[in-house]
């Protein structure tokens, strides 16, 4: 028996989906908005961290 009949059994189940489809869209809206608003030399720094060979 595949996993989705198990769910179909769950009275609202849906609610989940939508729950994680609107955490995702407000954390990637939250994160869009920090890209533009944040200081472009703090987005130069943070880019060259995995190239630095300083431990």
């Amino acid at each position: 028996m595949k996993f989705i009949h198990y769910l179909e059994k769950i009275s609202g189940v849906s609610i989940y989906g939508l729950g994680s489809l609107l955490i995702f869209g407000l954390f990637f809206l939250i994160m869009l908005i920090w890209v533009f608003k944040a200081d472009k030399k703090l987005i130069e720094e943070v880019s060259k961290i995995p190239l630095d060979t300083t431990v």
